[in-house]
């Protein structure tokens, strides 16, 4: 998709506005700073493509300033992981897996009327490649971002991120999602799905207003753990903020947003880190055991239908058809269960007489249709693995600011995890905050075996370490 000249203009300019956030900010706070200010302020949808090279997007350019911004401005860091691990066989596993897929896939698929080409080698290095870009953030974020104060870093910037939205949002929920139409000449999604509830859902300048209310909701849940960590930010009230941030919620009018806000708002206000930490483990194990349940049918889906006519048979009903797609995408991905289908809507359901009559809303069934089993387990292994580390080295943090901040950051991720049920909002952003948390896990692990291998008897872990 293409916009305006100003959206092309905007995002080839943008190395020059990650280069001055690299020499202005420390590098941590400049390395978050590019990659959620990007997702911000970018336009999505819109893309350069030349042959043979990944498209230049909101993605691409950011994450590859990232890099520039690493082998510019970092200091030597000290490597806490080291080897190869679990991590690196997942990584290599999502990064060379549409690789693998497209060569199981040469093969032409005949429906109908309808003629779905074979998946090339060039469609496999090209997904390769931009495969590797989208995930630069999770390397980098895991290499540089181990201190406690990156934790405090992140969360803090999705607290100003959230804040800095507020009024782009309420412009939009006045005046109607137009913001990127106006600035950018192009909206990446339909007008008609940003009307609910007799009012008008923002949008700015995300891929659609699921993303947008998805992110306010998450800077309300970072707002809310910075507060119960008494971090004073100058002369701000983060109560105030706190509350602020929980209106924007609700005038975003997205009830999967509320809901987070809510449960994982008193979860994070209310219960002890360590029970947080349970929590988040709990979450991301659904969230990666899900495709399982649905195959084997355990999963709930009629309590959850019966549960939403409670409230509105709209949704009631559009929660069933939504379960019902999901159980013949699942059926058709299995015909191809390891590496998948590949690209080109061979994923996709189609009738006798070729008309696609898919609905692909969840990112798991996406990619569990085009990678296959080992895509899936890859990419969302990859997204869970740092909260099971986090909750493995969570008892050896005696620091309880840490405690806090760690463990909202965990619940934060898991909560991503979770969206990706019903919707698709992956991000280079979310792929920081995973490489985040993986990072300060292995940091924490890493101290422990220091002070144990001088002190035998040494496990505290101070928050500065």
């Amino acid at each position: 998709m293409t916009g305006n000249w100003f959206a092309t203009f905007a995002i080839f300019s943008w190395p020059i506005v990650a280069i001055s956030l690299f020499f202005l900010l420390p590098f941590s706070v400049a390395t978050v700073s590019n990659i959620l200010g990007a997702l911000l302020l970018l336009p999505s949808g819109v893309a350069t493509k030349f042959e043979m090279i990944p498209a230049f997007d909101k993605v691409s350019i950011p994450n590859l300033c990232a890099v520039l911004g690493c082998i510019l401005f970092a200091r030597r860091a000290k490597q806490f992981a080291s080897g190869v691990g679990f991590v690196e066989v997942l990584a290599f596993a999502y990064i060379t897996s549409p690789l693998i897929t497209s060569l199981l896939n040469s093969d032409p698929v005949a429906i109908g009327d309808r003629i779905l080409p074979g998946v090339g080698y060039y469609d496999g290095i090209s997904a390769l490649l931009s495969q590797t870009i989208y995930f630069l953030p999770f390397f980098i974020a895991r290499r540089y971002l181990t201190r406690s104060s990156d934790v405090e870093i992140v969360l803090g910037a999705l607290v100003v991120a959230g804040l800095f939205y507020s009024l782009p949002i309420l412009i939009e929920i006045r005046m109607s999602p137009q913001l990127s139409n106006w600035i950018y000449g192009y909206s990446p999604s339909a007008f008609v799905h940003n009307f609910r509830y007799g009012g008008y859902r923002p949008q700015v300048f995300l891929t659609n207003s699921l993303a947008t209310s998805f992110l306010v909701a998450t800077a309300f849940l970072a707002a809310l753990a910075i507060w119960r960590a008494r971090i004073v930010v100058k002369s701000i009230s983060l109560p105030a903020v706190a509350g602020y941030l929980a209106v924007i919620v609700i005038l975003c009018k997205s009830a999967g947003a509320l809901v987070y806000s809510i449960t994982i708002g008193a979860c994070i206000a209310l219960l002890k880190p360590r029970t947080q930490m349970r929590i988040a483990a709990a979450m991301v194990s659904i969230g990666l055991l899900y495709p399982l349940l649905r195959s084997v049918d355990l999963f709930p889906t009629n309590s959850f239908v019966g549960i939403a006519a409670i409230f509105n048979e709209e949704r009631a009903a559009s929660l069933k058809f939504r379960f019902d797609q999901e159980h013949n995408l699942l059926a058709h991905a299995n015909e191809r269960a390891f590496f998948g289908w590949g690209r080109y809507g061979r994923s996709r359901v189609y009738s006798d007489a070729g008309d696609d009559i898919s609905a692909t809303d969840g990112l798991w069934i996406v990619t569990l249709g085009q990678a296959g089993l080992i895509g899936f387990l890859a990419q969302f292994g990859l997204l869970v693995l740092p909260v099971f580390r986090a909750f493995a080295s969570f008892q050896f943090v005696k620091s309880k600011r840490e405690q806090l901040l760690m463990a909202a950051l965990a619940v934060i991720l898991a909560v991503t995890v979770i969206e990706q049920i019903p919707n698709a909002s992956i991000s280079p952003w979310s792929w920081l905050l995973a490489g985040a948390l993986l990072a300060r896990a292995e940091a924490v692990r890493a101290f422990v075996g220091q002070a144990a291998s001088m002190h035998p008897l040494s496990k505290r872990i101070t928050s500065d370490a």
